[in-house]
């Protein structure tokens, strides 16, 4: 039988961000002119959805047909990331400065989140097979297995990095290879000079772009703010410098909530003081209506998705699904701690989705397809 339990959590918080996507965006539904359910309906269609999609992938042959998939999807959506720029706006939805989504009847795509899944799955089995046996593995052998995933890196880098404008995903894709890395067996040499490129690599990318400046450098306000707090004459850019309104808000969102909040509907920053609340912003917004007690249980009940899939990885025999559970936690994770991390000013905004509570249903869709291969997966462990 697939893991109950880790079904049940994540269908709890995909009924919360169904609740949240009603409450948060009330101000959004006002300026559009939309109607007062239209983001409510459109995340309960992705939910159900999930759901479905989840408790089908259940019943997933992956010891047959998992490689296969990973490939398909990967090799698609990279196809489709290649064509949308190509494609006419009733075809493609633009953010960022470049078109992002595939706009289909009634829904739109975004490729870049189905192409994550299949990349763990392509690194998962290729690790799989070229670390076996690892401690029999000199360093130089090993460098010999990395060099061309780091060359494929690169490529996939700079296609996304010049078609999608989104250097976010790749830092998340890079977290999620070197953990991977890891995990696999690597070499701590490894893990140093893949963190090496790869940071080289997205600091070129952060100075050739001046909005990716502008981010850093309104964090870079709201640090000096801290510490002008303590040192008040404290300044490395001055004055001229853009106000990091969304940090800001973000920051009076959960201080406002308090230890229980304000109570569902009743934010403030939701009514045009915080862009984007009901998205990238969800967290300070359930923070604000739930209060610090409601952030600890979602946070609580995303911890313990993360520990059930951690215990099913680590009770697979099979390398390659070890390493896929391993690539879906870290996705996962990652993506929580960057999103959380931008919203409290302890790294630079990037506009990143919540798993399981922004709304969107790309995000949303894809975790629940990496959620449904693993509950495919947990029927082969025993967890008596």
């Amino acid at each position: 039988m697939p893991d109950s339990k880790l079904f049940i959590l994540v269908t709890i918080l995909l009924g919360i961000s169904v609740c949240m996507s009603y409450s948060l965006s009330s101000y959004a539904v006002i300026y559009y002119n939309y109607g007062q359910f239209h983001f409510a309906y459109r995340e309960l269609f992705a939910v159900v959805i999930g759901i479905i999609i989840m408790w089908s992938l259940s019943h997933f042959n992956v010891d047959k047909y998992l490689f296969a998939f990973g490939i398909a999807i990967c090799f698609i959506s990279f196809l489709i990331i290649i064509l949308l720029p190509f494609l006419p706006d009733s075809y493609a939805t633009s953010a960022g400065g470049a078109k992002r989504w595939l706009r289909l009847p009634n829904i739109s795509l975004a490729p870049l989140e189905f192409f994550k899944i299949g990349y763990i799955i392509f690194v998962a089995w290729s690790f799989s097979r070229k670390f076996s046996g690892a401690n029999t593995l000199s360093s130089a052998q090993q460098l010999y297995i990395v060099i061309p995933h780091l060359f494929v890196f690169l490529v996939i880098s700079i296609i996304i990095s010049a078609l999608q404008n989104d250097l976010g995903q790749l830092i998340l894709l890079a977290l999620v290879f070197i953990t991977m890395l890891v995990c696999a067996g690597g070499r701590f040499s490894l893990f140093t000079m893949a963190l090496g490129i790869i940071s080289v690599m997205g600091t070129i990318l952060i100075i050739i772009s001046p909005h990716r400046i502008k981010r850093v450098r309104e964090w870079w306000v709201n640090v000096e703010n801290i510490i002008g707090s303590y040192l008040p004459n404290f300044s490395i850019l001055g004055d001229s410098v853009d106000i990091g309104g969304q940090v800001q808000g973000a920051s009076y969102a959960i201080y406002h909530g308090g230890h229980f909040g304000m109570g569902v509907g009743n934010s403030l920053v939701k009514l045009g003081y915080l862009g984007e609340i009901h998205t990238d912003m969800v967290l300070a917004g359930i923070t604000e209506e739930l209060g610090f007690f409601g952030l600890f249980v979602i946070v609580a009940i995303f911890f313990l998705i993360v520990f059930r899939i951690f215990k099913i990885a680590f009770r697979l025999k099979t390398n390659f699904y070890h390493l896929f559970c391993v690539g879906v936690v870290s996705l996962l994770s990652f993506s929580f701690i960057i999103n959380s991390f931008g919203e409290v000013g302890l790294i630079p905004i990037k506009g990143m989705a919540v798993p399981f509570l922004s709304y969107g249903g790309s995000s949303m869709l894809a975790s629940c397809i990496c959620i449904g291969l693993i509950l495919s997966l947990s029927k082969q462990v025993d967890f008596k």
